[in-house]
């Protein structure tokens, strides 16, 4: 009875030992193939993870140019630009859009009207980064949203040019409009092999010498290498290249003798023809 014993207690060392090699042996390999990965990851991938990473930490931001100026035969100007502020979203940066206009609208005024133009935007525009809540801040609101940008994760104040006519109503049938880029606007420029040249641009020519000119006073798109921070907020600037302004464009019209004959005509509809202008 003792000899039985005694056998089964060495079966019984002899199987735990051959568990405890197994496991053992188990997790030697279970180490090599951690340490192949971390060699794999670290050394072989080396370069594709630590452009990833550059591309989380640094961010292409395009730089509008300036659009050119349209000037009549004696060089009056009849189309310029000026700067201002308009307060932006980025849809893809928020939680709940509607739930951060709200919280604006405490903060610096949001009207209706604004709202609709804001769900027009939405709804016309492709792939946008940013769209404006609103336009043409004054100081007073841009400083209050400075002091509490903290609290508007995906919201920014943008500084934009806009186009001005110094002359108002005067040949506008021939100088035409601007007006915001919109899904046809986007799908025309990416057939004639230049949206990348409109990048960061929101507004395109519509009509008139604004429309048929559009490339000529566009000008060239530059790009900044901004480091962003976790918030996606730009922290420095790391590299520029900077826009390239667009042509003026220079018409044979006289905006003096424009203006005129405009004014001859008052309500009434007709035009005008010099017959020996010397």
């Amino acid at each position: 009875m003792g000899a039985a014993e005694l056998r089964n207690y060495e079966r019984e060392v002899y199987q735990f030992q051959l568990r405890i090699g197994i496991a053992g042996v188990a997790v030697v390999i279970a180490f090599l193939m951690l340490a192949a990965r971390f060699v794999y990851l670290q050394v072989v991938q080396h370069d594709i993870y630590r452009a990833k990473a550059e591309d989380n930490r640094i961010s292409i931001v395009p730089v509008p140019p300036n659009r050119g100026l349209i000037v009549d035969r004696n060089g009056l100007v009849l189309a310029r630009n000026y700067s201002g502020y308009t307060l932006e979203i980025f849809p893809r940066r928020v939680r709940s859009v509607e739930g951060s206009i709200d919280e604006l609208s405490e903060l610096i005024e949001i009207t209706p009207r604004d709202r609709r133009l804001f769900k027009k935007l939405v709804a016309e525009t492709r792939n946008a980064e940013s769209l404006p809540i609103r336009t043409r801040l004054s100081d007073e609101e841009v400083a209050k949203f400075a002091a509490n940008r903290y609290r508007f994760e995906g919201v920014e104040i943008k500084g934009r040019l806009f186009r001005q006519y110094p002359y108002g109503d005067v040949a506008s049938h021939a100088l035409g409009y601007m007006g915001r880029i919109d899904q046809a606007d986007q799908a025309r420029l990416e057939e004639d092999g230049v949206d990348a040249n409109y990048r960061g641009t929101d507004y395109i020519g519509k009509a008139g010498v604004e429309a048929s000119y559009q490339h000529e006073l566009h000008g060239t798109t530059g790009f900044e290498h901004v480091e962003i921070d976790a918030a996606g907020r730009g922290i420095r600037t790391l590299s520029r290249t900077p826009s390239q302004p667009g042509n003026n464009v220079a018409l044979t019209l006289d905006m003096t003798l424009q203006r005129v004959a405009e004014n001859a005509f008052g309500e009434r509809r007709g035009a005008l023809v010099a017959i020996e202008p010397e």
